[in-house]
């Protein structure tokens, strides 16, 4: 794929991951799985030198609320507010070793669940299970090997 066609990429990569986030799995491990969006999202933006990034953050987060029945707009502040993160940190992410970019992946991720959990408690209270705190960290064990298959879908 070539750099001068980056939104298709984008629409692939979206389309694979909204497919990977509706899998069903089991309880336990639907509510630790990575932030997948996130992901690919956190791919594309550190790939591709593109205008628009938290516009297309925004479509992708009403997306994923649309499908998860979640609130609307709740996944798009917090997919803005991770990107922002990383492209503040873009020039060093791209020279960073594997397990430093996933410190950043980690961090992102963080702060994606930091926002969704606030939406949640001051909502519907202080009442989550505690397993999901274990999403950032699986995010960020998943980043070599979606960083590996997007790199050989892009060429």
């Amino acid at each position: 794929m070539k750099d001068r066609r980056p939104y298709i990429f984008l629409s692939k990569i979206m389309f694979i991951a909204l497919l990977i986030t509706l899998l069903p799995l089991p309880n336990y491990l639907l509510l630790a799985s990575p932030f997948w969006v996130l992901l690919f999202f956190i791919y594309w933006i550190n790939y591709f030198s593109v205008r628009w990034r938290f516009f297309f953050a925004l479509i992708i987060g009403l997306m994923l609320d649309i499908l998860n029945g979640s609130l609307l707009g709740q996944n798009s502040i917090a997919l803005i507010i991770s990107s922002a993160f990383i492209i503040n940190i873009k020039q060093s992410f791209h020279v960073s070793n594997l397990s430093t970019q996933q410190v950043y992946v980690f961090i992102a991720g963080s702060i994606y669940l930091g926002i969704l959990l606030l939406t949640h408690v001051i909502i519907q209270g202080f009442d989550f299970s505690w397993i999901v705190l274990l999403s950032p960290l699986t995010t960020s064990l998943f980043w070599p090997l979606v960083q590996f298959i997007l790199t050989k879908l892009k060429h």
